[in-house]
């Protein structure tokens, strides 16, 4: 056996963040019924944003958060911790969607990210915050193009490998500014806390059955309890929520991760790698990856799994398949490396809308407000998005809610089979644009009508 097969072998099945001792122990679950002023269902980073602002904004705000299992056990402690200032996942797709307003989606991306490393200082979040930007790299000659050169940021082969040393790295773009490193699951539970403190209430393993309105209020109906409330803030995401409109807009994409075992320093010598920088590749599948501040090597990306009928199930978390090729490209990538061994795999199910970035909008009268389709660029989104759908519950129009990207929903995905055999048709493609550089007619075609498959 040669490496790297067989290198996951003894790994755990297990998100690195959430493998952590001082995890803090499971909250109560709602066993009585309860009034709110705001009850909030998902304890992700959408919720647990939402749950904290709308205390700073109000602080005497009867706020209740339920989530159906713990907070932060799924896409919120399953990413690799990139937080990137972009609400638009990326210029290039920010300015061909909204290009009259992009100036200001760009704006607003970069103050939602100060606000959030203002608000670790402000909480003392110990979640490892570390501004060192994003080094996107090139590993084929087409894309090289794409990262500008001569522009401020470019770095040729000689220059990127000064930064992150390995062989297959043709040209780079380093960004420094716009996108900070995290421990996600510290980061989360650290909002919990914070939240907590300022007066709100977190019920975990409480599960919304169904949501109405009742005309004096709305009533959710959780697998025990009813909850009375003059608000509701929907930010379950990928999973099921009682809105049917909501159906069909977001497909459910699985994301897998492997991480290494610790560095040594001999090894950290080698890949010359400043851990404040997270690096992603140039590809339509791509890779992203970074150091973790226990000297581990988090990889994962490439392959985003659609499983048929908008699946989601536990069995989906562990494809061997999937392990099996990204710890060959690690390989490839960091041939210096030879011979470490991973010791966590894991995955998580990304909220996949067809323009890539969230969408925004209300229900029952305008007292119940979402957010979802973030695309995997949610950890500094959300908070955004907690703004926006706090804006939309009082009511009235504001700097956030006039943008056309929050007035505008994104083309649905379609029903089964169309669903299945669009977005196989769609992956193919993006494999072949990777190899070639171009896109074909049916890539050009989805571009056309504004949709997209992305994780």
């Amino acid at each position: 056996m040669t490496w790297p097969e067989g290198s996951f072998d003894d790994s755990v099945l297990k998100p690195l963040w959430l493998d952590n001792p001082s995890r803090p122990p499971a909250r109560e679950s709602l066993d009585q019924p309860a009034e709110a002023d705001l009850l909030i269902v998902g304890g992700g980073f959408t919720g647990l944003w939402t749950a904290l602002r709308a205390l700073e904004r109000d602080p005497t705000a009867k706020v209740l958060l339920i989530e159906a299992d713990r907070i932060a056990d799924h896409a919120s402690g399953r990413n690799g911790g990139f937080c990137e200032a972009s609400i638009t996942h990326g210029a290039a797709n920010g300015r061909a969607r909204w290009p009259d307003e992009y100036a200001i989606l760009h704006e607003l991306g970069i103050r939602n990210l100060d606000e959030i490393a203002a608000t670790v200082e402000r909480y003392d979040i110990d979640c490892g915050l570390a501004r060192g930007g994003v080094l996107t790299v090139a590993t084929r000659d087409h894309e090289i193009a794409d990262l500008g050169p001569g522009t401020q940021g470019f770095l040729d082969a000689t220059a990127v490998r000064k930064l992150v040393d390995s062989p297959t790295y043709l040209a780079g773009h380093h960004s420094p500014d716009d996108s900070v490193l995290v421990d996600p699951a510290r980061l989360a539970w650290g909002l919990a806390d914070a939240a907590e403190r300022l007066g709100a209430r977190l019920a975990e393993h409480t599960r919304l059955a169904s949501l109405h309105d009742r005309g004096s209020h709305i009533e959710a109906a959780t697998d025990r309890v009813l909850i009375k409330a003059k608000k509701v803030v929907i930010a379950t995401n990928a999973f099921p929520n009682p809105l049917r409109r909501l159906r069909l807009p977001v497909v459910p994409v699985y994301d897998y991760v492997l991480a290494t075992e610790p560095l040594t320093d001999e090894q950290l010598q080698a890949i010359k790698w400043d851990p404040a920088i997270g690096v992603n590749d140039s590809g339509t599948r791509f890779h992203y990856y970074r150091l973790t501040p226990d000297r581990r090597i988090l990889w994962g990306g490439y392959d985003a799994v659609y499983h048929f009928g908008r699946s989601i199930r536990a069995q989906h978390y562990d494809r061997r398949e999937t392990f099996d090729k990204l710890a060959r490209h690690f390989a490839e990538t960091f041939p210096q490396l030879a011979g470490i061994r991973f010791t966590h795999r894991w995955s998580g199910v990304i909220d996949t809308s067809s323009r890539f970035c969230a969408f925004f909008g209300t229900a029952h009268r305008g007292r119940t407000a979402y957010a979802t389709g973030f695309t995997g660029l949610g950890v500094g989104a959300s908070r955004f998005a907690a703004d926006v759908m706090l804006d939309l519950l009082d009511g009235r129009p504001t700097e956030r809610t006039r943008l056309k990207m929050v007035r505008r929903k994104p083309l649905p995905f379609p029903p089964e089979p169309l669903a299945w055999i669009g977005i196989q048709i769609t992956q193919w493609a993006m494999r072949r644009q990777d190899r070639t550089g171009r896109r074909n007619v049916w890539l050009r075609v989805l571009d056309r009508f504004g949709m997209g498959f992305d994780s």
